[in-house]
């Protein structure tokens, strides 16, 4: 049906009910003839907001083609807008086709009913508001362009009218109107067990206290759609990071993994591995002779383990080797362990391929424990090995710390391919959400470094702009309960604004004070490390002291940003080129001390030399000056917030419903947003092309599609391979929802084809053709470099 016909059917069904309820009214004072009142009323405001919405639809679909990445992909914020407007008016024309046919019979609920008109004619009502502000984006951006990069002040009204905006409807009787019908009882599961779990959040009880209240208070959340929508509200508006990491997960705990996993698959190999921070050495994919040091992760906390799980369907050669299993032990455990595959006797021979995956969750939660569904359902279904990297989480590790996880663990895999059962002929990166980012910014990683790059990537819903630049796709963020505005920026700030989190860092710090400086894992072979974790403890060590000399000095430091700085400058005094100490030097923690206040005469030197190792050495110079442009358009924008009424000004006559919860939503705004390594869809060119195969399966009621839609743009206009795939009717978040219903099973279909075509398609040429880079600071013979 056409969208002017459904808007004709809404107009002509709005007549019919007027008619039908006011005969019913004559002289009725009773509770139904009131709740009739209350019907009418409802019909006529939701025939008003269809009047007003049908040009406004009209003038959408004349244009949204042009901000599709092709005719073949029909797919954009703007689209989204227009389908989910139309989902509503659907379900408002058939419940009011039922009160027309009904209302004057003997079992007609007038009560429920005109609950359930009002709150739908509370959902158009915002739904009319969203598609003004749709308007005002695309007279702002034309053409073609969907995020509103020019504008911050646009931006920060956008959030400004979130704050403000009733939203609780969309998460009561309407939940989840915009989704296929099999996913609405989830989603009703789901809210009511959050908006218990919150109600009873930071209780002193106990793990089973806890779920047992939950229990005892979800019944009236069940019964009052209104209530449990009013309080999912305030809960995404006022509720901090603390809460959603532990809700979220909820997925990891005995009971529920232990129910996911006799649903989901048995196989053979499904092993959790530590790995020891040493030094790798990786050949150069331009000159095999040559070789790269990859260093262990080291930001905020020096370096750590790095934890991973191998799933495979079956057993191939080297996963139940000895030196596999060394891995499986506790950390800092040095011998075998028991092999814990049991007595399985047929070994396969070792697989061409291999999928590293990166799992989705925010960046600050989950781990591959709650994705193993579907990750074992890719091993059988591909017949191939499994790498899940459990990288730590935001806020205690916020950027860059993830992304150094997932580099270096990539790099691992590649060096003990024999060890995981494949050969590593073919190696896809695979992730979702947060970890489709992450499948991007190490691909990116590895070719800035000169080391093989993967064979092609196949990346779901991911978070290319981790920036609050509104695009009419993340307009839905008002109304979709897997992925709230408040809760978005939420997830951003703790993975970029890691200066809030130095009080964590320096606890994990502390610990790493008292480890034996002879234990091999932290030091064998890996000097530069030892310099980085012995001066970063003696710097702590002296903040610390009672009996510092400059003790008023340390507290000035200690109670301002220098105190980062100032750990920078003790941690990375030369920067990445610096020369390496030789051991000898290395014999107590005091030889490396600094007083802080000459640390500081040293502090612009070293943090910016210390940022320069952070970022990828050809791309630093080009993205600087386009920082320093961002961050004056911010501040200008910054200070038109308080002015800037523009969204306020609403048609005549129209004015949406204002939240009773009202919060101040915290507006990301770190500088580091604008790194290419946080937002990939802000990357330099010469980072781009040297992208491998790049798949992208998105969801079209996703807030984060024009993500997908513009980073696929980007990637087209520079000739790079790319592929988009959007899925209609399903949420953020699908893959872990793929034992639901047929549409997720589809979903998850689609997923594994795309993984397929990296593993099939021709001989693998690209890692001989990457663009070149400078990598003079990084190559190494192939002789140890520490020897």
């Amino acid at each position: 049906m056409e969208n002017q016909v459904v808007f004709s059917v809404l107009e002509a069904t709005c007549e019919e009910a007027i008619a039908a309820l006011s005969g019913t009214m004559t002289g009725d004072a009773s509770d139904a003839g009131a709740a009739s009142s209350r019907l009418l009323e409802s019909v006529r405001v939701i025939q008003a907001h269809g009047r007003a919405l049908q040009p406004v639809v009209r003038h959408f679909t004349t244009v949204y083609h042009h901000f599709d990445l092709d005719p073949q992909t029909p797919a954009n914020g703007y689209r989204t807008l227009v389908k989910v407007v139309r989902s509503c008016v659907l379900y408002i024309i058939q419940k009011t086709r039922y009160v027309v046919a009904n209302c004057d019979g003997a079992f007609f609920r007038a009560e429920h009913n005109a609950l359930e008109l009002e709150a739908y004619c509370r959902a158009l009502c915002q739904l009319r508001a969203l598609m003004h502000l749709g308007q005002r984006l695309l007279g702002e951006n034309g053409l073609e362009q969907l995020y509103s990069t020019q504008d911050q002040g646009l931006s920060h009204s956008f959030v400004q009218e979130y704050m403000s905006l009733h939203k609780a409807c969309f998460y009561g009787r309407c939940l989840g109107f915009q989704f296929s019908p099999a996913l609405r009882p989830f989603f009703q599961t789901v809210i009511i067990s959050m908006v218990s779990f919150g109600e009873n959040w930071k209780k002193q009880q106990s793990g089973i206290g806890q779920a047992a209240l939950a229990i005892l208070t979800s019944g009236k959340y069940v019964v009052d759609p209104e209530l449990r929508g009013a309080e999912f509200e305030r809960m995404t508006q006022n509720l901090d990071m603390q809460f959603w990491k532990a809700f979220w997960n909820l997925t990891e705990s005995e009971l529920i993994s232990g129910l996911a996993s006799i649903a989901s698959r048995m196989v053979q190999v499904n092993l959790t591995l530590t790995i020891p921070p040493i030094t790798l050495r990786m050949p150069l994919a331009s000159d095999p002779r040559l070789c790269v040091a990859v260093h262990p992760p080291v930001a905020h906390w020096g370096p750590d383990f790095v934890k991973m799980r191998l799933i495979s369907d079956t057993l191939r050669a080297g996963q139940d080797s000895e030196e596999l299993l060394t891995y499986t032990g506790a950390e800092g455990s040095t011998g075998p362990t028991s092999s814990p595959l049991g007595l399985l006797r047929q070994r396969e021979p070792p697989s061409p391929w291999l999928i590293i995956h990166f799992h989705g969750g925010g960046f600050v939660a989950q781990t591959s424990k709650s994705h193993e569904t579907y990750l074992k359902s890719w091993s059988r279904d591909l017949a191939v090995p499994v790498l899940s990297v459990d990288y730590s989480l935001a806020p205690e590790a916020p950027f860059p710390r993830a992304l150094e996880e997932c580099f270096y663990a990539y790099c691992w895999a590649l060096q003990n391919c024999h060890l995981l059962g494949e050969s590593s002929e073919r190696v896809c990166l695979a992730g979702d959400s947060a970890g489709g980012n992450l499948c991007i910014t190490v691909s990116m990683r590895a070719m800035s470094n000169g080391v093989r790059v993967p064979d092609g990537i196949m990346a779901a819903y991911p978070a290319m702009l981790l920036t609050l630049d509104v695009s009419p796709s993340r307009l839905l963020t008002l109304i979709d309960p897997m992925l709230p505005l408040g809760v978005l920026c939420k997830c951003i700030n703790a993975y970029a604004e890691w200066e809030k989190n130095l009080i964590i860092t320096q606890t994990k710090l502390y610990q790493c004070s008292n480890i034996n400086p002879i234990n091999p894992y932290l030091y064998s072979h890996n000097a530069f490390n030892q310099t980085i974790l012995v001066k970063s403890c003696s710097w702590l060590s002296r903040l610390s002291d009672q009996k510092v000399s400059q003790r008023p000095l340390v507290d000035e430091v200690c109670s301002s940003k220098f105190l980062i700085l100032s750990f920078l400058s003790a941690c990375f005094p030369g920067g990445e080129s610096q020369t390496v100490e030789s051991n000898e030097e290395l014999v107590t923690l005091g030889a490396f001390g600094r007083d802080t206040a000459l640390l500081l005469t040293d502090l612009s030197q070293s943090a910016s030399s210390w940022f320069q190792s952070l970022l990828d050495p050809v791309s630093l110079s080009l993205f600087s000056n386009r920082s320093s442009e961002s961050t004056r358009e911010a501040g200008n924008a910054a200070g038109n917030v308080g002015t800037n009424s523009g969204l306020l000004d609403y048609p005549e006559g129209f004015l949406p419903l204002r939240s009773e919860q009202l919060s101040e939503v915290q507006t990301p705004s770190a500088p580091i947003l604008k790194n290419p390594y946080v937002s990939p869809l802000l990357a330099p060119s010469n980072l781009l092309m040297g992208l491998p195969p790049l798949h992208i399966v998105a969801s079209a009621l996703d807030g984060l599609l024009d993500d997908s839609v513009m980073f696929a743009k980007r990637l087209r206009s520079l000739g790079q391979p790319v592929t988009l795939t959007v899925i209609e009717d399903l949420p953020h978040g699908f893959l872990s929802l793929s034992q639901l219903c047929k549409e997720t099973e589809e979903a998850l279909e689609i997923c594994t084809q795309r993984i397929r075509e990296v593993f099939e398609r021709g001989p693998a040429s690209a890692n001989c053709t990457r663009p070149t880079v400078d990598l003079n600071n990084h190559i190494t013979p192939m002789t140890d470099p520490f020897g």
